[in-house]
């Protein structure tokens, strides 16, 4: 149990961005303002001050001084409440063994798909298997993350049942040529390498950058490689109207080397994934919207490997392949119909599936799994009202989701926002998160069941948040309480695997975050949460907690962050097997000149022990050294 002194701590001190000074390259402005616009909750831009929902946000600087090719540990850090799961140093893998599963407040799973990862508002999942591909989500495109906690379910449908992640590509602000890379190189032979460039020339804009990353892993038989590249080009047509389009490619080789308990070999997938999309914008004083297509696409290959200490196990013959996609079509607008109203309604169409078989030597042996393709159409719409002087703010939303298989379903949402003063905002919210089960649950593998019905959950929320000293510290607290049956679970009918809506859901809890700049130079940062489960969840800790700190003196930065992490179960049945862990990691960087950059980076610096996937133990401490050039 975390001690009370060690909250009020964290309580007081949570992540704030430097303010920037002419004579420091390292202090920014990124501290987080009741007043900062956010797009995730409600799709127009609106102030964070104005949504009932409670919102995260991660800066374009934190994640580049996070000195890392994935955004999802330094989510982990940033965002109480979410948890994602590793195996690793690198790579988190697909199939038997994989990490990367997310959760917000208790809702995600593993594989995840309770929580819905978004890029520029795109649903991204595999469409066989319905969750999120964790090694796709690279630092290098990101421009900012934004963090719904709670349900986005009227908004964005199914997976959204826990949150949202949404993650905002760069867009190229300055006319010019900016060009960067990295190199970094550490331990267990760990190599990461980055370039990217921005273009702009007055109405056109273009973004690209090519990364590649491998590890041979801490663990025998756990090498991992990848290669991703991603470009964008935009144009604004007028001062109201805009467009882009981008194409996001990443190719992933991953072995998995089994738990200690069954070490196994020749467990290799071969993964490649793709990601395209084409919007129009438009944005006046009194409405905005959009029109957006996206595609998302993949190509697994995956050798389901053999026990090394059964001295039975055959190596396969086959291999699992399957090629998935997933198109959509979101078109929304909002207007202002008088003083304090933005209404928004919108219209959402996705087809999603793909084919699945056992690949072998002979094709006549094919064995086929899956070839399906489903249909999602949904309209919603979402009233936000201000009065009393601008200090309430109301927020109603609906929204009918019709799935070609489960049918229609109605997903409500309301929120109040009220503002006393300029530095202080109550919220309350009430909302329905809910998930259809995915073609994989349905019709693919053994315990399937075609008769399964969507998983529904309703969240009960209350928020405060607090400005203080000038806007040097900003305090926020909630608390939530999260009810869901229809949840799909393994039962065993007559002796045989089969999934049924058995589950229930019961989490409630509280989360807390501060942040306070100390001077110019150093600033502290902090966050908690505490998550009750009444049924006991893998991979979701009772306690989490971050208290991180950042230091620039001249042409010297230092930042370091303390995690703790209180009762992760990482196995349930038949005996229940939790993990408690500290985890110390730094980073050193020097300006050498305006456009060199040397950094040191060291994690689990305290050497912990630890598991987060049953099995699977985390490597002690590692080293890492690298440059970035700017020019």
């Amino acid at each position: 149990m975390i001690k009370l002194n060690t909250l009020v701590f964290s309580f007081l001190f949570l992540s704030a961005s430097l303010f920037a000074t002419e004579n420091n390259p390292y202090q920014t402005s990124d501290t987080i303002r009741l007043d900062e616009v956010i797009v995730t909750g409600t799709m127009p831009k609106v102030n964070l001050r104005n949504v009932p929902m409670s919102v995260s946000v991660v800066s374009a600087k934190q994640i580049e001084n996070r000195l890392e090719p994935s955004i999802l540990p330094l989510l982990t850090e940033e965002v109480p409440g979410l948890f994602v799961t590793q195996r690793g140093i690198m790579g988190y893998g697909v199939a038997a063994g994989a990490a990367g599963g997310m959760s917000i407040r208790g809702i995600g799973g593993a594989p995840t798909s309770g929580v819905l990862v978004l890029i520029d508002g795109h649903p991204q999942y595999m469409g066989l298997m319905g969750h999120p591909l964790a090694d796709s989500y690279q630092s290098m495109m990101t421009e900012r993350v934004e963090v719904v906690r709670g349900p986005a379910s009227v908004l964005y449908g199914s997976n959204a049942m826990g949150g949202v992640i949404n993650i905002i590509t760069k867009k190229q602000k300055r006319n010019g040529i900016h060009n960067s890379a990295q190199l970094m190189y550490g331990s267990y032979n760990t190599f990461s390498a980055e370039a990217s460039t921005g273009y702009r020339q007055d109405k056109f804009h273009a973004d690209a950058a090519l990364g590649y990353n491998r590890s041979d892993g801490h663990r025998d038989n756990m090498d991992f490689s990848q290669i991703n590249g991603y470009g964008k080009l935009g144009y604004d047509f007028t001062t109201n109207w805009t467009g882009f389009a981008d194409l996001n490619l990443t190719k992933t080789k991953s072995s998995n080397p089994g738990t200690i308990q069954a070490p196994m070999i020749d467990n290799d997938a071969d993964i490649t994934r793709g990601m395209t999309s084409l919007a129009i914008e438009n944005e006046y004083a009194n409405t905005s919207g959009a029109v957006k297509f996206f595609y998302n696409f993949g190509k697994h290959v995956i050798n389901d490997g053999y026990a090394i200490n059964d001295a039975n196990a055959q190596p396969k013959i086959y291999r699992f392949n399957s090629n998935d996609q997933m198109l959509g079509l979101s078109v929304y607008q909002s207007y202002s119909f008088f003083e304090g109203n933005k209404t928004t309604a919108g219209f959402d169409f996705q087809r999603f599936g793909g084919k699945a078989w056992n690949q072998f030597p002979d094709p006549a042996n094919n064995k086929q799994l899956a070839d399906v393709h489903l249909n999602d159409v949904a309209g919603y719409i979402n009233v936000q009202q201000t009065v009393l002087d601008n200090k309430l703010t109301m927020n109603a939303g609906l929204r009918l989701d019709h799935h070609e298989i489960n049918g229609s379903e109605w997903i409500p949402q309301f929120g109040l926002s009220f503002t006393p003063s300029a530095t202080t905002v109550l919220k309350a919210i009430v909302s329905k998160g809910y998930r259809n089960p995915t073609i994989r649950e349905m019709y693919m593998f053994p315990p399937q069941n075609p008769d399964l019905k969507p998983e529904r959950l309703m969240n009960y929320e209350i928020s405060f948040l607090q400005t203080l000293m000038d806007n040097k510290m900003n305090i926020s607290a909630n608390v939530f309480y999260i009810k869901g049956d229809n949840i799909i679970q393994l039962t065993f009918t007559e002796g045989k695997p089969l999934y049924l809506n058995t589950g229930e859901i019961e989490n409630k809890g509280f989360e807390l975050t501060s942040s306070y700049q100390a001077t110019n130079n150093l600033q502290f940062s902090a966050n908690y949460s505490f998550l009750d489960m009444k049924y006991k969840i893998l991979a979701s800790p009772e306690h989490k907690l971050y208290v991180g700190g950042n230091y620039t003196q001249g042409r010297w930065n230092f930042s370091t962050g303390l995690q703790y992490i209180g009762n992760l179960y990482t196995k349930i049945n038949p005996e229940p097997v939790k993990n408690s862990f500290t985890l110390w990691n730094a980073r050193i960087n020097f300006k050498a000149t305006d456009w060199l950059n040397v950094f040191v980076r060291g994690e689990n610096l305290l050497g912990q022990t630890y598991e987060i996937n049953y099995g699977y133990p985390m490597p002690k401490t590692t080293i890492f050294g690298g440059i970035r050039l700017h020019f």
